[in-house]
């Protein structure tokens, strides 16, 4: 039987992953880092459910000894944990920039090397990380959690061409609006911002009080489901897979506009 470990199981895209492969005959090892939702993963019937938080790297270790000890191999590996900082840049301490950093990119790396170990030695494996439709294009007070997810899309496009010739496969995720609670945690992340005196208090204001734009072309977590389910039984995945309609327009918005034209597009979205 494929197995799978899945960081970020507590809620959304991970967790609708997660039951969705599960009943699909595969051996699903979710992952959460708080231990309460790691004993609501087992009440929903995942036994192997383990504690995980990717700044603990640790953690990540003792997970993979876990796997290796149950099944003696790891089939694919998806690194999906991780949150966004929102706000303008001028309003963003570098602490908050690193703290988004630790978990989207430091965090996925390290997970990214230690699961590598293992499928050298077996001489296979899926790695797929989920970026985002902004690791292809950027959007205001998007621009901290703009950085990490263009960060992974150049780790995992490098790491690829690194990997020519064996049979390990990395793969990125452009995920576009997707319901999960993703946003509303997002919001909260406004809670370390002091933008009393900030020239965007208007768009901090909107925000807070649940009056920002409405996301269009959104889907259900379980369009993420199915792809990372195509992706595990095909043998040769593509380098990357656009989801929502969105990460379609913006691709090819990216690739075919100039920057000054694509602004104007961006500014409206």
């Amino acid at each position: 039987m494929i197995n799978i470990v899945i960081t970020g199981c507590s809620s959304g895209i991970g967790l609708e992953t997660a039951l969705y492969l599960k009943e699909r005959m595969v051996k699903v090892y979710p992952t959460a880092r708080k231990l309460e939702d790691v004993a609501k993963l087992k009440e929903l019937g995942f036994e192997d459910a383990q504690y995980l938080d990717v700044c603990d790297y640790q953690s990540i270790q003792d997970v993979i000894a876990y796997v290796l000890e149950k099944d003696g191999k790891i089939d694919v590996w998806f690194n999906n944990a991780g949150y966004g900082q929102i706000g303008a840049l001028e309003d963003i301490e570098t602490d908050l920039v690193r703290k988004q950093f630790e978990t989207n990119v430091f965090g996925l790396h390290e997970a990214t090397r230690e699961v590598l170990k293992v499928m050298r030695e077996q001489g296979y494996g899926k790695i797929i990380q989920h970026s985002s439709v902004l690791g292809i294009v950027a959007l205001p007070f998007r621009g901290v959690y703009n950085a990490s997810k263009y960060a992974i899309e150049g780790l995992t496009d490098t790491l690829r061409l690194e990997l020519v010739g064996t049979d390990i496969y990395p793969v990125l995720l452009n995920t576009g609006p997707v319901a999960s609670k993703f946003r509303k945690n997002a919001i909260a992340t406004l809670d370390a911002i002091d933008y009393t005196q900030s020239n965007y208090k208007e768009y901090y204001e909107r925000a807070k009080s649940g009056n920002a734009k409405k996301v269009p072309f959104s889907l259900p977590a379980s369009s993420v489901a199915e792809v990372v389910h195509k992706i595990i039984l095909t043998d040769k995945p593509k380098p990357r897979y656009y989801i929502t309609k969105a990460t379609y327009i913006l691709g090819f918005a990216k690739r075919i506009l100039s920057s000054a034209w694509l602004d104007k597009v961006l500014l409206k979205v």
